[in-house]
């Protein structure tokens, strides 16, 4: 947790904060909200950190969604074109991985000098997992060494809240886009049973008028929907209520 110097953080201050932090990310409305707190609160939650992102995992692709700054943006990509980062193996093995030096680091050679280039130094990526692995954290320093252990450990509470955070959120959004799709389906079921009983009447109707079949009676039907190109239902609704077919103008 970021303090004010000289003064130290007590555990029940961080266990207060952590609260708040949970809180803030299961409260947020969508995925998008929910990876937006999350960078947000990463930055003012990990002392060192300058630039926060997160590589998500999207249709089996990894992208970064949400950045706080474009440099973070443009180390994640250097990341995903090289093929190697810490985020990446944060990924693939489901842990944390700390990069104390981009400039030296001897586990991600065509990564690493590429992003100190670009001016970050330093490099935490934490795995994102709620029932299954979501993506990964990436908290982004200018200078080298510059998350400590306490850094590390915090970074490690927070991920684990964020993760959990982060599935309930997919979770909520895939179910309510459930929700919408089954409503939808339920309310053209029941125009087209609506539509089948309207049909069905005014099929009754010509069938004792004209003396004729069922199938004789649905092509009249037919016919006058297509000769006033009109829905065979609002052509239906004029036979129920006026007893006779529709018949075009002129």
């Amino acid at each position: 947790m970021k303090t004010e110097p000289g003064h130290e953080e007590q555990p029940n201050d961080l266990a207060a904060s952590f609260a708040e932090i949970a809180r803030e990310l299961y409260s947020a409305p969508t995925v998008k909200e929910t990876l937006h707190r999350i960078v947000d609160y990463s930055v003012k939650t990990i002392d060192g950190c300058s630039g926060a992102g997160i590589s998500f995992i999207q249709k089996g692709e990894i992208v970064t969604p949400v950045w706080t700054e474009p440099m973070v943006l443009e180390v994640d990509e250097m990341q995903y074109t090289t093929g190697q980062g810490p985020c990446l193996d944060a990924i693939a093995h489901g842990q944390s991985f700390y990069a104390e030096d981009l400039s030296t680091d001897p586990r991600w050679p065509h990564f690493g000098p590429k992003a100190a280039k670009a001016g970050m130094r330093s490099l935490l990526s934490f795995c994102l997992a709620g029932e299954k692995t979501l993506g990964a954290l990436n908290l982004y320093a200018r200078i080298p060494r510059a998350f400590d252990a306490t850094d590390r450990a915090t970074g490690v509470i927070f991920a684990t809240h964020a993760g959990v955070a982060l599935g309930a959120a997919e979770d909520l959004e895939d179910a309510t886009q459930a929700l919408a799709v089954e409503t939808k389906r339920l309310e053209n079921l029941h125009e087209a049973l609506g539509s089948r009983q309207v049909i069905g009447r005014a099929e009754g109707i010509l069938m004792q008028r004209e003396l004729i079949t069922s199938d004789q009676a649905f092509d009249l039907l037919r016919k006058a929907s297509q000769q006033l190109n009109t829905k065979l239902r609002e052509v239906a609704q004029f036979v129920v209520d006026t007893g006779d077919v529709p018949r075009p103008s002129g």
